[in-house]
């Protein structure tokens, strides 16, 4: 049966997995899914959520010819596409202008994603995006609640509407309190953060913020606090000092106490960079309570150490080649790698090496390794003596692990610093590239 041309924007197939109904069907990449059982498709989340029936009709582009198949299913069974972007119509910007904003001022030649400044709910839910919850029209609304799309990530910064709007750039930015009481209706969950941009959401404001937040769990599941990140284009505003890390670091004891005790969950986490300026020991496993904001920076150095505990339990280091490395990494973390790499050297045969790189593409005031620029690291490598092999954070590339931030391969690193080059997450991970004796 052929239908008339559809306006709907439709999802563009990547993939057909094998064995699938789309194979069954011919389906083929190139093709369009324009829409099931009569709902036009905005984006993958309402490819998941109108192919759950036990009867579905498709309507697919193929060749400038339109196609309606019907097919009958089990609701749980997925059809097979895969799409060649979660989005398939515009994607969802961001409408504030906050002082702290890492997009402003960036540098030409970077990847080109990072241009991109998203609010999109979609990829809230899709990819645990943080958005501010400031562009949404009634029917999100209506969406978020039918399709129930939960959780959500929402950066609050500030209960207080008055000092939130100042830190979003937004005189009109609504109460983000009553907006998550109507997520909690809905049944849909929420992690929050709070983004320390002092004085303006420290002491008293950060502390009512936790509280407000803290009142609406369960729909609150957890409250991040990071601290700004500021490149050298944001004269304007300062990063957390050192004594103000300490100091949030000790407040937050009592308003975990008080979670502890009243809600049995600590619900509040701080940002690993705070314990790490703060001169502290980052907490133990249990602290991170099955760490809800891992890709927020919050857990990812107690991952670290957990995973070398567990190498140092059961490598067989003895069989480990003697390969001279060097461990790459943000100024951040290098204290804590080279404590560990001199726990390596009194294992292995091998010796390894931790070479921090400052990053002069934003400012040395970045100071995290998922910000590093392949341009930076060569520059400090050429300087060094890298050894036999090169170990980069595996969080400085982009999701597939092709590119960094200026657009370098790990091909295009490794010619320009001249030795074996490869990405690793987790001393796990390093252990693993030696044994498959890559080097």
């Amino acid at each position: 049966m052929t239908n008339p041309p559809t306006t709907s924007p439709g999802g563009i197939v990547a993939a057909v997995r094998p064995q699938s109904i789309a194979a069954d069907l011919a389906w083929q990449p190139g093709d369009r899914l324009v829409s099931l059982n009569g709902h036009l498709l905005r984006d993958v989340i309402d490819y998941r959520f109108y192919q759950a029936d036990e009867q579905v009709e498709a309507v697919v582009d193929h060749d400038s010819h339109t196609r309606t198949y019907i097919m009958e299913k089990d609701p749980d069974e997925d059809l097979g596409v895969e799409f060649t972007d979660g989005l398939f119509d515009r994607l969802r910007t961001c409408r504030n202008d906050c002082p702290f904003c890492f997009l402003k001022g960036l540098p030409t030649g970077l990847r080109r994603t990072l241009y991109l400044k998203d609010d999109d709910y979609r990829y809230s839910f899709l990819f645990g995006n943080f958005v501010t919850l400031t562009n949404l029209r009634e029917e999100d609304w209506e969406r978020i609640a039918e399709q129930q799309l939960s959780p959500l990530y929402i950066s609050v910064h500030a209960s207080d509407p008055s000092t939130r709007r100042f830190l979003l750039g937004n005189p009109s930015a609504p109460d983000v309190v009553p907006q998550i009481v109507r997520l909690g209706r809905m049944g849909v969950q929420v992690h929050t953060q709070i983004v320390l941009v002092p004085p303006h959401n420290t002491g008293e404001v950060l502390a009512r913020t936790i509280a407000d937040l803290a009142e609406l769990y369960p729909t609150v599941r957890s409250i991040g606090i990071v601290p700004v990140g500021l490149t050298r284009v944001n004269a304007e505003l300062r990063p957390v000092s050192d004594l103000e890390a300490a100091q949030v670091i000790r407040d937050h004891r009592a308003w975990r106490e008080r979670c502890l005790r009243e809600l049995r969950t600590g619900l509040v986490y701080l940002a690993d960079e705070l314990f790490l300026r703060g001169g502290m020991s980052v907490p133990g496993g249990r602290y991170y309570e099955g760490l809800p904001q891992l890709e927020n920076g919050i857990g990812l150095t107690r991952t670290l150490l957990d995973d070398w505990s567990r190498l140092k339990r059961r490598a067989h280091w003895a069989g480990m080649p003697a390969v001279r490395l060097t461990l790459a990494c943000g100024t951040l973390i290098a204290p804590t790698l080279r404590r560990i790499a001199d726990e390596w050297n009194c294992l292995c045969p091998g010796h390894c090496q931790v070479v921090p790189v400052a990053n002069r593409l934003f400012g040395e005031s970045v100071t995290v390794s998922g910000l590093l620029a392949g341009q930076d690291v060569v520059a400090t490598l050429r300087q060094e003596d890298a050894g036999d092999l090169v170990l980069l954070p595996r969080a400085m590339f982009d999701a597939s692990g092709r590119m960094t931030l200026d657009e370098a391969s790990l091909a295009d690193l490794e010619a320009s610093v001249g030795k074996p080059t490869r990405l690793a997450a987790t001393m796990s991970d390093i252990a693993e590239t030696l044994l498959n004796g890559a080097s």
